[in-house]
């Protein structure tokens, strides 16, 4: 039995409350390259096609979201917070199947409990890649198993949080020479920023009403 549609979030720009009906109404049917997100700092390099999934846990108090944070000896974005997610390979037939693929190999989410909601535009990064953005409804219960080499921690973060203003900061550092601007949202201990929070901010314009 899927668990009921409930509210998500203050509407950005509004206050009022968002269903999970109207966040599935303002993503895309199918993947596409355009139009497409640029993160500052991204230059005229080849980028590499990854895909993540943006997985909304539906528990009964307030949907939260699902993200990792990756272990400190990586070599690619040690420590950070991301979403489950990496490089397309030549046997994934979609993104979605990319993203699907990834959580279960990281975390251990079974496809059983995933639904595909949609897509965001595209995401380009500054460190070489063109992510695929997968919204998807994540129903309980569910068992996760950390890929410990490269998972440190699984947690959740309430999607009203993330989609609060309040709580958008805007941060600058100096990359490849250049002074580069992201988006971060900390939460407790925990600093999303870079790719994660920019596909964040993604989903809040989407949902924006100027843009609908």
């Amino acid at each position: 039995m899927s668990a009921p549609e409930v509210s998500l979030a203050p509407s950005p720009e509004r206050g009022g409350p968002v269903d999970l009906d109207q966040l599935r109404r303002i993503l895309r049917p199918e993947p596409s390259r355009v139009p497409f997100v640029l993160e500052d700092g991204v230059g005229d390099e080849e980028l590499m096609p990854a895909a993540v999934l943006f997985p909304i846990v539906r528990r009964n108090d307030q949907p939260t979201v699902l993200l990792t944070q990756r272990t400190a000896h990586l070599r690619d974005h040690p420590g950070q917070v991301s979403f489950p997610g990496g490089r397309c390979e030549e046997a994934d037939p979609s993104p979605a199947h990319t993203a699907l693929r990834e959580a279960f190999e990281e975390i251990g989410l079974p496809s059983a409990v995933v639904e595909i909601a949609g897509y965001l535009p595209e995401y380009r990064t500054a460190t070489g890649f063109r992510v695929t953005p997968v919204v998807a409804m994540v129903t309980p219960p569910f068992e996760l198993r950390l890929d410990a080499f490269e998972v440190a921690e699984a947690f959740e973060v309430p999607l009203a949080f993330l989609l609060d203003p309040a709580n958008h900061q805007r941060h600058s550092l100096h990359y490849r020479g250049k002074l580069r601007h992201y988006w971060a949202m900390p939460y407790g201990d925990y600093f999303i920023w870079g790719a994660t929070a920019g596909i964040i901010m993604s989903l809040y314009r989407s949902l924006s009403p100027d843009a609908r």
